[in-house]
């Protein structure tokens, strides 16, 4: 008998005990509890100022925070941009491979100017409070808005506030950069390596910025050396005790969870399957067990492509209320921000690069980043169906008749009292009888179905394609006989979906992992496309192995002084900054 592709739903750890926010209930619970490690966050980004019509990047990197190696704990990140009222002004989810994750977010007009706090973390990090958060001063400058009251000060247009700018601690001993040269003409390509002095003790992930100087005088974005210190005593373990509640970790995945309740009654529901439904053609189906409160969780692992999740109980009999939970945001009220302040002095340079932007944001559309597509989706998880196209065939009106007439090795069988349901044939090789009655799994469009019967009179001429994968599965301590995958023409059953026993709810999906776009002059198709990068490259978690890597890129047409930074860490935790300098004439 072949196993089953789609596993049980396995817990973190047993004393987890399947609640959104786990109540600490013993010394012992405490004691494993602390045995997990805490975590640490260090995100390099492109600030510290970002204008109005301006993306800001980032590479994300999560560190065991007890050797400061990356973390094998949490499999999703967060990073969250906070203004001076304490306000989320966004939050965005990433994926984390062997702690490492990058992203961006476009800085509309619906910000306002003002210092901000930039934010990352994991919702393991969260059991410890802001202290264990990663945190940086951002400067949003928005040009077009006609109050800036929060970059002048007391509101009176005078000198620009003086800033307190550290030095930068620096490191090239164990990774450095050679350029081909110092200095370059517009539009000239630039080559340079990142070269490893220090043999494996210099392998790491390191991230490299080239961006133009200006006279925008804040202090620079946190540095991998500075993070080092700044965050060299953070917590190595979660700061709880008996009977407080904690964040769960995201360690196989992102965690959705919720509660179930009855429609009529109010009262939780407890021990019933609940079956979670990500449609599409590339479907993920995850099964999971409500516990005595009507709680049930399940983490998401695959590269899903919706943003919206069909969840219900098994018992389509039963009218139930279906919530998905988010975990509650850490209070801001202790963060401190930046005090840039601005007057007219600025005016000239902010006019000057938010003109820039608008040249720069009209020809994007000739300069795009790509998205990454990710790892496909089996969601037979290698099991290989036999596919029956339909146009194949003579037509039949439903799909009970199509079953009958088409299908040799699926079907209704009745079931008594009870609703019929859909029963498929086992593979010869793998026959046994004991199985031979139990209920299929079925699919419509990537949407579970628990009342069969229902379906019986449903149009068979939407219906592209049926799937049978003929093997034994167990799910939620439940045996199925088979799995059926209708696929229809229009492939959006989800909006037909009318269960009484479950919902439709949006999902907060990761950001899509990019490449990002470097800009070349190879082939002459620029030469009339103008060409205001401030930003010239960015290249995040470069993992380097051996004696280093090359790179090249090209300078815009501003010219000025472009600083070269490079931060990272290597494999033994040993954070990496140092900057190099090119003049643009």
């Amino acid at each position: 008998m072949k196993k089953s592709v789609f596993p049980l739903v396995v817990l973190f750890m047993s004393i987890f005990a399947a609640h959104s926010q786990y109540v600490i209930k013993s010394p012992a619970d405490l004691v494993n509890l602390k045995g997990v490690p805490q975590e640490k966050v260090y995100i390099n980004h492109t600030g510290p100022v970002v204008f109005s019509g301006e993306y800001l990047y980032y590479a994300f990197q999560c560190f065991n925070a007890q050797n400061s190696r990356p973390s094998s704990v949490s499999k999703v990140g967060y990073v969250a941009l906070v203004n001076t009222d304490g306000e989320y002004v966004l939050e965005q989810k990433i994926k984390l491979v062997r702690g490492l994750g990058q992203g961006d977010f476009f800085v509309s007009t619906e910000v306002a100017s003002g210092n901000y706090k930039l934010l990352g973390y994991t919702q393991w990090m969260k059991n410890n409070g802001l202290s264990q958060v990663f945190q940086d001063n951002l400067v949003i400058i928005n040009p077009y808005s006609a109050d800036q009251s929060a970059l002048l000060g007391n509101g009176e247009e005078g000198s620009p506030k003086p800033q307190t700018l550290a030095a930068i601690p620096m490191d090239s001993a164990t990774v450095g950069l050679q350029l081909n040269k110092t200095h370059f003409s517009k539009r000239e390509q630039v080559s340079l390596s990142l070269n490893n002095y220090k043999g494996y003790l210099g392998n790491g992930t390191y991230g490299i910025k080239v961006v133009r100087e200006n006279n925008i005088e804040v202090p620079p974005a946190m540095s991998a050396m500075k993070f080092g210190q700044d965050y060299m005593n953070v917590a190595k373990e979660i700061y709880l005790k008996v009977g407080d509640s904690l964040y769960l970790p995201e360690q196989r995945g992102e965690l959705l969870f919720g509660t179930v309740t009855d429609e009529t009654t109010k009262a939780p529901v407890a021990n019933v399957p609940v079956v979670v439904s990500l449609p599409g053609k590339e479907f993920v189906l995850k099964f999971a067990t409500t516990d005595e409160e009507g709680n049930f969780y399940t983490y998401l692992r695959k590269d899903y492509k919706e943003r919206v999740a069909v969840i219900q109980i098994e018992d389509d009999s039963r009218d139930v209320a279906i919530n998905v939970k988010t975990p509650s945001k850490l209070p801001t009220d202790g963060l401190t921000y930046g005090t840039f302040t601005f007057d007219k002095a600025l005016a000239d340079i902010i006019k000057q690069r938010s003109v820039h932007n608008q040249v720069e944001n009209q020809f994007f559309a000739l300069k795009p980043d790509s998205v990454l597509l990710g790892d496909p989706i089996d969601p037979f998880d290698g099991g290989i169906p036999e596919v029956v196209q339909l146009d194949d065939y003579t037509r039949f009106p439903t799909f009970q008749e199509t079953l009958i007439e088409i299908l040799s090795n699926a079907g209704y069988r009745n079931n008594g009292k009870d609703n019929d349901y859909i029963r498929i044939a086992q593979d010869f090789e793998t026959f046994n009888e004991d199985f031979n009655s139990l209920p299929a799994i079925v699919l419509f469009d990537g949407v579970y179905i628990a009342n069969h019967e229902a379906m019986k009179t449903y149009d068979a001429r939407k219906i592209k394609s049926i799937s049978l994968i003929r093997d034994k599965f167990q799910l939620a301590n439940k045996e199925y006989q088979g799995i059926m995958a209708v696929e229809t023409f229009d492939g959006n059953y989800m909006e037909e979906f009318q269960g009484v026993n479950g919902a439709q709810l949006p999902i907060v999906k990761p950001e899509a992992k990019k490449n990002y776009y470097v800009q070349t002059y190879n082939d002459g198709s620029f030469n009339r496309i103008p060409d205001y990068r401030n930003l010239l490259f960015w290249q995040p978690n470069i993992v380097l192995e051996g004696s280093g890597a090359d790179f090249q890129f090209y300078t815009s047409d501003l010219s000025g002084t472009f600083k070269i930074i490079v931060d990272g860490f290597t494999t033994y935790g040993k954070p990496i900054s140092f900057e190099q300098t090119i003049t643009v004439e």
